[in-house]
C-alpha cells in the first residue's frame, strides 16, 4: 500500500476538521408563555412534541446546519419584547397589546425591526381577557370599580383591555388605583382579599372561577374587539434563515391540528407540562372552547390591532407603528404552499362563537368516566343530580352563555329559571334581564340541580 507523507497524513487527518468547520451552527431562541392558553401551539406545545425539529430545513444551503433550538418561559409579553432587543430571542409568542408594543418599540430604534408572521389563536367575541373580583366580593360590573385598586400585568393584553374597558365606561385612570401584578400574583392576592380586582389574560381568569377563588365581573368580550395572539420574529434572523420561519409556522399549524384530534388527550398533557388544570385547559380547546387555533393574518386581525394601538396612542403609552412594514404574510403563504394547504381559504374563514356553538351539547367532566354530553339544560342536570347522587365525583361540568355563545362553567354560570326552561349566562346584568323578560328568576347551580333530584 502506498505510504503518505507525513504532511500528506496530517492533511488527510484534518479533512473531518474541516467539514466539521464548515457547518454553520443556526441558533434558534424562542420566548413564549406557558401560562397563556392562547400561546401553546406556538410555545409549549411545539416545544414539547419537538415540531420545530420536525419541520427545520435540511437540504440546500441548510444541509450541514446545525440547530440549538432554545426555549425561554416567561409570564407576559413584556419581557420577552425586552429580550428580543437585546438580540437574546429570535421569536417572540404573545398576546395583542404586547405584540403592538414589540413592533412600536422596534421601529423606535434606528435599524432594528421585528416582523409579525403569523397568529395563532382567537376568540372573535374578545373572550380571553378579564377582570375577576374576589369570590365573595359585592362588586358585580366595572363601573363599581372606581375608587378601586385595580391590578394587572401592565404590558400585557389584559392592560390594554383594562384601559379600553375604562376608556368604554368612562372611567379615568385619576378615578382608580392601578398596580402592576404578575398573573401569580394579582391571582394570589384576589384569593387572599388583597386586591380590589384584577385584570388578566387566558386562562387566569378561569383559572380562579376553577379554584373558587375569584369572580369575573367584566369579560374581553364586551370591548367589542376581537382577542389574538401571534408570532413576531427579528427581521435580520427571518431575512437570513426564512425556511426557518417557514418551519416554524409550519409547526404552529400542527400544533393546533394535534389539539383538535383530541382534546382531551392534549389537556391531560398540557396540564402536566404546565401546571394549568385540564379542566380549565378543556375550556379553551375543547369544541365550543375559548379559543379557535389557526395561524392566518386575517383582515380582521390587523384592523383590531390598529384600533388596539389607537387605544393605547389615547393613554400615551406608544410610540407610532408602521403596520404595513411590520405585518407580512409571505413565509405563512409559502409555510401553507409547502404544507398543500389553502392559505385564502383559513384567511377568510371566521368562527362567531354565537353562530358556531349554536346547539352544542352541555358537558359533565366524570372523574372516572370522562366527558359526556347533554342536548339540554335539564337533560344536564338531571345527569348531574344523578351522578352527585351515587358520591359520584365530576371535574367540572360546561354549559354556554345564550347571549355570547361562549363555553362557561356550570358553577359559575348565572342561572334563570323561567318556567320549566333554564338559561344560562355570563353576566348578571344579561341574566337579570332575561328574567325580567320571561317571567324567570335567577337561581344557584345547585338549585337548579336541587329541582332535578329524586327522592329514592
Amino acid at each position: 500500500m502506498k505510504q503518505l507523507t507525513k504532511s500528506a497524513f496530517f492533511a488527510a487527518a484534518l479533512l473531518p476538521i474541516a467539514g466539521m468547520a464548515s457547518a454553520e451552527k443556526i441558533s434558534i431562541a424562542i420566548g413564549h408563555q406557558s401560562m397563556c392558553t392562547d400561546t401553546y401551539t406556538a410555545g409549549i406545545v411545539v416545544k414539547e412534541l419537538g415540531l420545530l425539529e420536525k419541520y427545520l430545513p435540511t437540504d440546500g444551503k441548510y444541509a450541514d446546519a446545525e440547530y440549538d433550538v432554545t426555549w425561554a418561559d416567561y409570564s407576559s409579553g413584556g419581557p420577552i419584547t425586552n429580550q428580543m432587543l437585546a438580540n437574546k430571542l429570535n421569536f417572540g409568542v404573545m398576546g395583542d397589546y404586547p405584540l403592538i408594543v414589540n413592533g412600536a418599540k422596534f421601529q423606535e430604534t434606528e435599524s432594528l425591526r421585528t416582523l409579525y408572521v403569523a397568529g395563532t389563536g382567537y376568540n372573535l367575541k374578545g373572550s380571553g381577557n378579564a377582570i375577576v373580583v374576589p369570590v365573595d366580593s359585592d362588586m358585580y360590573s366595572i363601573t363599581d370599580l372606581k375608587g378601586k385598586e385595580v391590578s394587572t400585568p401592565v404590558g400585557s393584553a389584559a392592560w390594554g383591555m383594562l384601559l379600553k374597558a375604562m376608556q368604554d365606561n368612562n372611567i379615568p385612570t385619576s378615578e382608580y388605583v392601578l398596580k402592576n401584578q404578575s398573573p401569580a400574583v394579582g391571582a394570589a392576592n384576589i384569593a387572599a382579599g388583597k386586591i380590589d380586582a384584577h385584570s388578566d389574560f387566558c386562562p387566569w381568569s378561569e383559572i380562579m372561577e376553577f379554584r373558587g377563588t375569584g369572580r369575573k365581573i367584566y369579560d374581553g368580550s364586551e370591548t367589542g374587539v376581537p382577542y389574538l395572539h401571534g408570532v413576531v420574529v427579528r427581521e435580520d434572523f427571518a431575512v437570513e434563515y426564512p425556511e426557518v420561519v417557514e418551519a416554524f409556522i409550519k409547526a404552529v399549524w400542527e400544533a393546533g391540528e394535534w389539539i383538535r384530534e383530541d382534546p382531551m388527550e392534549a389537556v391531560s398533557l398540557m396540564e402536566g407540562w404546565t401546571g394549568v388544570e385540564k379542566e380549565v385547559l378543556y375550556l379553551y380547546f375543547s369544541e365550543g372552547g375559548h379559543l379557535t387555533l389557526e395561524p392566518s393574518i386575517k383582515t380582521e386581525w390587523v384592523d383590531a390591532l390598529k384600533f388596539n394601538h389607537g387605544v393605547l396612542v389615547k393613554e400615551k403609552a406608544i410610540p407610532p407603528l408602521d403596520f404595513d412594514a411590520w405585518i407580512t404574510e409571505d413565509y405563512i403563504k409559502s409555510a401553507y404552499a409547502d404544507l398543500g394547504i389553502d392559505y385564502e381559504v383559513d384567511k377568510a374563514t371566521v368562527v362567531d362563537p354565537v353562530v358556531a356553538n349554536k346547539g352544542l351539547p352541555m358537558e359533565i367532566w366524570h372523574a372516572r368516566d370522562g366527558v359526556s354530553t347533554y342536548p339540554s339544560l335539564p337533560e344536564f342536570l338531571t345527569a348531574v343530580a344523578e351522578m352527585q347522587g351515587t358520591g359520584a365525583l365530576l371535574n367540572a361540568t360546561y354549559v354556554y352563555d345564550v347571549e355570547t355563545g361562549l363555553k362557561l362553567f356550570g358553577k359559575t354560570a348565572f342561572w334563570v329559571k323561567a318556567g320549566d326552561d333554564y338559561a344560562t349566562f355570563l353576566r348578571k346584568g344579561e341574566a337579570e334581564a332575561f328574567a325580567s323578560a320571561n317571567d324567570g328568576t335567577l337561581v344557584s347551580f345547585d338549585e337548579a340541580i336541587a329541582d332535578f333530584i329524586t327522592e329514592g
